[in-house]
């Protein structure tokens, strides 16, 4: 029986992809996202007459990249070849479902592990999260981009994508982290759920407008 038969279509897919960047899957493939929605909601994704033994992909995917899709809508970036990602408006989105409007205050400290308290010295220094906070978003550069990711055109294609993937990884873990609180990193800074979320949403936006550039790397990096 489906569990969330109250909630849209579009809602259940939406659902379902922030089970699994909960469960530490960010970016998730298009794959594991038609699995999970089907194993939550069976009876709206499964496929007819067969709808508790196979998913019916066609329905999520149309739902995910149509005119009305999740995509379109704003609740979801495709971060590379049937990648995805949860943007800042999916997680607003699922925190109104979830009945979780805003998140809870900052009102106990955590601490942060000293990987990631190094890792946001250097995201905070970088020039691409300064035009971001700045509001100059337009102004950024692929040369902005590499020195966020901390990647070099050298790099061969799987090194590459394994430097980004860590980075997604870390920034996910870095939220989870300030989920119900606030951390004070050595520096001083009060760093906030909130300020997680900028940092995944800009990391979100680099991962768009350059993946042209991403592209060309990888196909020139692999034929090296």
């Amino acid at each position: 029986m489906d569990t969330i038969a109250e909630f849209t279509v579009p809602e259940k897919i939406l659902l379902a992809a922030h089970h699994l960047e909960e469960a530490g899957q960010s970016p998730f493939s298009a794959e594991a996202l038609i699995v999970a929605a089907w194993q939550q909601s069976p009876r709206t994704f499964g496929l007819k007459g067969y709808a508790e033994l196979y998913p019916d992909s066609n329905k999520i995917l149309t739902s995910l990249m149509g005119e009305k899709g999740l995509a379109r809508r704003g609740w979801l970036n495709k971060v590379g070849q049937k990648l995805y990602a949860l943007t800042r408006e999916g997680r607003h989105v699922v925190r109104r479902l979830r009945h979780e409007d805003t998140p809870p205050p900052p009102s106990e400290t955590v601490g942060m592990a000293k990987e990631h308290d190094k890792l946001l010295q250097v995201l905070y220094g970088s020039t691409a999260v300064r035009k971001y906070q700045d509001g100059r978003k337009q102004e950024l550069t692929f040369a902005d981009a590499c020195r966020f990711w901390n990647i070099t055109e050298n790099l061969q294609g799987s090194v590459l994508d394994a430097r980004l993937q860590v980075l997604r990884s870390a920034l996910s873990d870095i939220e989870r982290t300030v989920r119900n609180g606030h951390a004070v990193l050595s520096d001083g800074r009060v760093f906030s759920f909130d300020d997680a979320n900028v940092l995944t949403d800009l990391n979100l936006y680099l991962e768009d407008r350059f993946a042209r550039h991403l592209t060309l790397l990888r196909n020139r990096t692999g034929r090296n």
